[in-house]
């Protein structure tokens, strides 16, 4: 495993964290979960897409918040066997701060134990009877190349592009497209034009869609079949 760099964290006074690194919170200031539902899941079309098997995958681990929303989902579903999940982060939290951040969502926090106690043990997979999560440290722009899978939904949740570019290079895009599934979707919380071009150009058919809260809009994209 990599050496982890871990997140340089200060915290608003409302309890949200945000990076000292990238300037930028690890969630919403409204409300984080919804932020993610709508996003994220929604915007793969989750859990209607949903079946066994199904594979997700993320830039930018953060809190964790999203991997359990997508748990949450997938428990109420009713799918067959284990949700797989795969994330790529430079820089993890340490599982007291995530554990003080996921405190903000009651319901997320109620199903992160596993996850909590394996992140204090330093263990960065995580297995249970209906997840198998891996967390991949250190650069995605190394690690993501060297990947073997290929995710049915990405979750592309990098700090704001303006702030980390590097999570939104069209090379890095370009390998999330070469880690999809025919007729995979990736979305995101940003609308910037950098974005829905490089993800165009990566192979993508890409849709701008109504955004969260005060984002006016976000991106989905499906790799055709």
């Amino acid at each position: 495993m990599e050496q982890d760099q871990n997140a340089d964290i200060s915290w608003t006074a409302e309890g949200v964290p945000v990076s000292a690194r990238f300037d930028d919170p690890y969630f919403s200031l409204g409300n984080g979960l919804a932020e993610t539902r709508h996003v994220f899941l929604a915007g793969n079309d989750l859990p209607a897409r949903f079946r066994p098997g199904f594979h997700i995958a993320e830039l930018g681990f953060g809190t964790g918040l999203n991997l359990l929303a997508a748990l949450i989902a997938w428990r109420a579903a009713g799918i067959a066997g284990p949700l797989r999940f795969t994330s790529f982060e430079a820089f993890p939290m340490g599982a007291a701060q995530m554990d003080r951040a996921l405190a903000a969502f009651p319901e997320a926090h109620a199903v992160a134990g596993p996850l909590l106690a394996a992140w204090a043990l330093g263990a960065r997979t995580i297995r249970t009877d209906d997840l198998e999560a891996e967390i991949v440290i250190g650069d995605a722009r190394a690690t993501l190349p060297r990947w073997t899978g290929r995710a049915d939904a990405w979750f592309l949740d990098g700090f704001a592009p303006a702030k980390n570019p590097e999570l939104w290079a069209p090379e890095l895009l370009t390998e999330v497209a070469a880690h999809t599934a025919l007729d995979g979707t990736a979305a995101t919380y940003s609308a910037a034009g950098a974005v829905r071009r490089a993800l165009a150009e990566a192979g993508f058919a890409v849709d701008r869609r109504p955004g969260f809260g005060r984002k006016r809009h976000m991106t989905a994209a499906r790799r055709p079949a």
